[in-house]
Formats: structure tokens, sequence, C-alpha cells
């Protein structure tokens, strides 16, 4: 037996699964990176939504009204593709963002089965105040890491994603892999 799995984890009051005070997580659960990464995700899934909810905003108003800004006017299908939105999720993202006078939808000129839909004014004014309210979300996510360490695990992430996205081997389905 690994003596490191025996020597009892330090009382030092964190909370490591999540259960209250001082409950202490099984030594080979607080070191799997998996599990790490899946507990950081959804910390910082609830301070951002928390967030934008408090400007009433939701996270896919920001992907699509960022897409737009970067890239200009584009079609519904082309905005599934670049934000990750499911292009029937992206329907009532786009009314809801039209309703705001955030965006505006139009039949495509050169196909008129397809809308086009472009940035309004108050959308560009809206996305700067979620830019703001977003690097506010990120500070505080960050808070215990220095720039250096930001950029680091920022670098990291953006590594592993690509790795698994270019290899996607691990996927449901697949042979598990020996280990951990």
């Amino acid at each position: 037996m690994d003596t490191a799995h025996d020597e009892p984890l330090p009382d030092d009051g964190v909370d490591r699964a999540g259960r209250g005070e001082g409950a202490a997580t099984p030594r080979r659960l607080v070191a799997l990176p998996s599990r790490l990464l899946n507990l950081a995700a959804a910390q910082g899934e609830r301070m951002v939504s928390g967030r934008l909810a408090a400007a009433d905003a939701r996270k896919w108003h920001y992907a699509v009204l960022a897409a737009l800004e970067e890239y200009g006017p584009a079609s519904q299908a082309t905005l599934s593709r670049r934000t990750g939105i499911y292009r029937s999720d992206l329907v009532a993202v786009i009314n809801e963002l039209e309703a705001r006078d955030a965006v505006r939808r139009a039949p495509d000129p050169e196909d008129r089965r397809r809308n086009v839909v472009t940035l309004t004014p108050d959308g560009r004014d809206h996305l700067h105040r979620l830019d703001t309210v977003l690097d506010t979300a990120q500070e505080d996510l960050l808070a215990p890491l220095t720039d250096e360490e930001r950029t680091e695990l920022t670098a990291l992430l953006t590594r592993l994603l690509a790795h698994h996205t270019a290899h996607p081997e691990g996927a449901v389905g697949e042979p598990a892999l020996s280990g951990r």
C-alpha cells in the first residue's frame, strides 16, 4: 500500500468536498486533475453566471455579441458554429437579444431562406458592459494566482483543449485507459 495515502489530510479547515467545514476528501480524489478541473470549472460557472444574471444577461448572450463584434454579421448557422450554441437554442438567444435591440435579424440578401444577424450599437454597448462584468468575475476566480500563474494556467488549459479536440480518443465509448 502507498504510504502517501495513509497519511491524514491536514485539518486546515478547507472544505475539500463541498460538504461542510472540516470534511475530509479521500486523498486519491484530492489529487485527481480531472476532478480539480471539474470543481474549478463549476466554481467559475457559478461566478460568471451569477455576475451575468445580475447584469440581466446570460453567457450565450455574451458569446453571440462577442462573435458578431469580432467577425461581423453572420447567419444563424455560422453563429452556432462559432459559439458552440445548438441551433435550436440559438434562436431563443437571438430572440432575447433582438427584443433588447442588441442585434438585428434580417433575411440574407443572397439567400432569402436564411437570416443574417447583425450587432447593433446598443448591442456593442451591452457587450462592453459585459466585458467589464466578466473581467471582474475572472479576477475574482483567479484571485489566488499571480499574473504569471494566470498566464500559465490559461496556456495549459488551451493546450489541453487543443489536444483533446484534435484527438478525441478518450470520448465516451472508447476503451478506458489503464490507471487513473
